[in-house]
Formats: structure tokens, sequence, C-alpha cells
């Protein structure tokens, strides 16, 4: 026995069809999006050159490289909007009794994702102080460096560089290095 659809059942069997397919989509979330909002809190240890030995009030490389820890927080609104902030106290092996402290905040934007690993540049902005100015001075920090993915929840910064340029007289460009790791909050 032979079945022939007519061209109204062929046109109802379509709507059916159509209709099923979008609300079988409704049954999972999309694979573009993701969470509005990861936070990542973590801490660094580093090692700074901080253009500045004293004395004659010139920008001159210090014979001591500072050592400090810091404290960072990222924010990551989506895959191309993210947020850092920092702080870093540069206390040890001081020469002079030169010590430096920065704050600074700004875009980090993500160069690709490589099995785990994650290079990144960012863009910095805020303020230093250190024991020999009488306040503090405006900062602007170029930086990169890489991420690893260790869990789900820890991230290796396995190498973070900045060079900074503090707005003072005479104007000073500390750099450096850190390394740390972060802990994935939400």
């Amino acid at each position: 026995m032979c079945c022939v659809l007519s061209s109204r059942s062929i046109r109802i069997l379509f709507c059916v069809l159509l209709v099923s397919t979008v609300a079988a989509s409704a049954q999972v979330v999309p694979a573009a999006r993701s969470r509005s909002l990861v936070l990542n809190a973590g801490g660094l240890g580093s090692v700074f050159q901080p253009d500045y030995a004293g004395g004659l009030n010139v920008a001159q490389a210090s014979p001591n490289r500072l050592y400090g820890f810091g404290a960072y927080v990222d924010a990551r609104f989506s895959r191309w909007v993210q947020i850092e902030a920092e702080g870093r106290w540069l206390h040890y092996n001081q020469y002079n009794g030169i010590d430096e402290n920065s704050y600074l905040i700004g875009p980090r934007v993500p160069i690709h994702d490589f099995h785990g690993w994650t290079p990144y540049g960012k863009v910095l902005v805020g303020w230093g102080s250190g024991s020999f100015l009488a306040g503090r001075a405006s900062a602007i920090a170029f930086g990169g460096g890489v991420d690893y993915r260790l869990t789900r929840k820890l991230t290796l910064r396995a190498v973070d560089f900045e060079y900074e340029r503090w707005s003072v007289t005479p104007t000073l460009w500390p750099y450096g290095g850190s390394i740390g790791i972060s802990y994935r909050i939400f």
C-alpha cells in the first residue's frame, strides 16, 4: 500500500518539525554565552628596578632591586572586556632607604587561549608613592604576561612584566616582573 501526502499534509509536517526544533534549542545553553562576570583575586611576588638611587634628585638605576609583595583582582565581563586592579608594596632590599608602592587599575586584553596558557597585555593608571616622595605621583603602566589555568579555580600568573612612568621631577621609569597565583571567586 502506497502512502501519498498532500501538499497540506507536507506543510503541517514542516510546521511541526520547525516548532519542535525551536523547542529543542531551549533545552541547552548556547555555546557563545557564559557568565556575565568572572572574578579572580590573587597575590604576587615582585622584583622591580626603582629608577631612583637618591641623592642628587636625578633619575638613575639603583644598585639594588626592590623586592616585595602585591595583590591583584581581575574582573572579566566578557572575552574582550576585562579590568585589572593591583597594589604592590616593594620594601625589601632597599638602597638608601628607598622603597616604592603602586596602586593601578585599567583594561586587560587577553591575546589568545592556548591549552590553558593565556598571554595578555594591559595598560594601567593610578599612583605610586615611596619613601623619597613627599606625597604620591600619578603613574601609568604598560605591561603584559602569561597566565596558566591550573584548575577550574586556580590560575598561575607565570610571568607579569610592567614598565611604569611616574610623573614626578625627575620623571621615573620603574620596571619589573612578578609571579603569582589567583583564586576564582565566581
